[in-house]
């Protein structure tokens, strides 16, 4: 059962849940009442009123009454004081009261952990000067986090790469800590794999199915053109107090892909040459939502339990009842993930008449509760070890750029990767640096000799340099690596036929036309 947390109260939202003390607890000493001297008021017992003669002395703790005691005051003075009281009105003394209410005294601040106190694992080499200088940023940044002090252990992928300030969890990072971290599953929570393969329909066919019937881009599926999650799922939505308000965003949303690197890729199996579909995708605007409110929540936890901790790194006690709220809305955010891609694989098996020979799925954006009471985050890092889900297999899948065959791994649950193996390639670049060492070719020709071979489509018309193959770490590098570390083992592969992407859509945006 979880403990009530610092800003629960009995009713309201999470943002407003902490009760404050009534103008009768907080009113200050009077007249003759020194400091130290404890506040008493006069209360009416139940039934007629009396005179003054007849009425029975209470005594009441008050604010004051901590403040003179040498206790900080805080938020916490409001539960304490209700608590004290309560003995009071009870019969209790004034001693037996301030020990009740001393058991409300908030922890002392945590410090940050001694720089380096802590190590990290680092699975992670440099091929070249570009990556090397990305190394030494990503591990600087981890050096950074480690100090946290609910943090127990962290490790780094061969395709780590700097994402925010210093201290922030790397793209590519894992961490495992007593608590969880909204900042360290990323605002696209969930991000994630899935694979459908079927053995009688052609890569052309299949791609085109899934062109007809995905969607791409900022926001969701216009209204009549929308799918509905099932009744279910949204039932969760409603159930859980972070997440119910957010229901009309979960319909909107569901079927769709998002931008960036999200994408529909289809192959061929290397194995048996069955015709696979692969998406990636997160949990759009509902876990961006969630996302939101977790670090909202997790910064009034710090600024209680660790001022010293930076904003990033906030945390959410995993022993409160907002910590079982969060987790349950993180379960919930997971399922709706899970349900959007089948629904997208469904949907291109439905033009086509087809049904899926084998499918499995895998999030690389998510946290995960291990048998050891800790919570492993992992930011772009793909589960290896054993059972990480109910629904998991054995198989995960790692995908490397556009042009290159998308992974099937099993992971290899090694104890320097904290039983994690890598997402994908990562970058060496920013996406706005990988664009303006292009300069000199037209995003055409770029285009044209970077996808030779496969049939890249942007599904809104706008090519998207910083998604094309060159902007991502050397895929051969990468995978080199996973075996070195031996972090897991490649059982198959998909062979790139083509993949649709949502392109640059902000192009045309109007503050972009507007500079030009």
């Amino acid at each position: 059962m979880a403990n009530t947390s610092v800003f629960a109260a009995t009713k309201g939202p999470p943002e407003a849940r902490h009760e404050t003390p009534t103008a009768c607890e907080l009113l200050p000493h009077a007249g003759a009442q020194g400091r130290g001297v404890p506040s008493l008021r006069r209360a009416r017992t139940a039934g007629n009123p009396r005179s003054r003669n007849e009425q029975k002395m209470t005594e009441i703790m008050s604010g004051q009454d901590l403040i003179d005691a040498g206790l900080p005051q805080g938020k916490w003075f409001g539960e304490a004081l209700r608590a004290a009281n309560a003995v009071l009105e009870q019969g209790g003394s004034h001693d037996e009261a301030m020990e009740v209410a001393r058991s409300f005294l908030p922890p002392p601040a945590a410090p940050l952990r001694a720089r380096d106190a802590l190590a990290f694992f680092a699975n992670i080499e440099a091929d070249g000067p570009e990556a090397a200088e990305n190394v030494a940023k990503v591990a600087a940044g981890m050096a950074e986090l480690m100090r946290t002090p609910v943090v127990r252990a962290g490790a780094i992928m061969p395709d780590a790469c700097p994402s925010g300030p210093s201290g922030t969890i790397p793209v590519g990072g894992v961490v495992a800590s007593e608590a969880i971290h909204p900042g360290m599953h990323s605002a696209d929570i969930c991000c994630s794999m899935a694979i459908s393969v079927f053995t009688d329909v052609s890569p052309k066919a299949l791609l085109d199915a899934v062109h007809a019937v995905t969607h791409f881009g900022p926001g969701g599926r216009q209204r009549g053109k929308q799918w509905r999650p099932s009744t279910e799922l949204l039932a969760r939505f409603d159930a859980n107090a972070l997440l119910k308000d957010s229901i009309s965003p979960a319909i909107e949303h569901f079927g769709t892909q998002g931008d960036g690197n999200h994408f529909a890729y289809v192959g061929t199996l290397k194995s048996t040459g069955a015709t696979a579909l692969v998406t990636h995708h997160g949990s759009r605007a509902p876990g961006a939502r969630l996302y939101d409110r977790g670090m909202k929540l997790a910064d009034r936890y710090r600024r209680e339990l660790s001022p010293e901790t930076l904003k990033d790194n906030a945390w959410i006690p995993a022993d409160t009842q907002d910590g079982d709220t969060y987790w349950e809305a993180l379960q919930v955010i997971r399922a709706w993930t899970k349900a959007n891609h089948l629904a997208i694989h469904d949907a291109a098996a439905e033009v086509l008449a087809a049904k899926a020979a084998d499918r499995f799925w895998n999030e690389h954006n998510f946290v995960f509760r291990k048998a050891d009471g800790l919570f492993y985050h992992g930011k772009g890092a793909t589960p290896a070890f054993d059972n990480w889900a109910e629904d998991a297999t054995d198989l995960t899948l790692i995908p490397l750029n556009m042009a290159e065959p998308v992974l099937i791994v099993r992971g290899r649950n090694a104890p320097h990767g904290l039983g994690f193996s890598p997402h994908g390639a990562g970058r060496n670049f920013s996406r706005s640096q990988h664009k303006r060492m292009q300069a000199g070719r037209t995003d055409a020709e770029i285009f044209a000799a970077e996808t030779r071979g496969i049939d890249a489509r942007f599904f809104l018309g706008k090519t998207d340099v910083s998604e094309l193959p060159s902007a991502y770490k050397n895929a051969a590098a990468v995978r080199r690596q996973i075996e070195t570390f031996d972090l897991a083992e490649v059982v198959d592969e998909v062979l790139p036929f083509g993949c649709i992407m949502a392109g640059d859509w902000e192009a045309d945006a109007p503050w972009r036309t507007k500079r030009r």
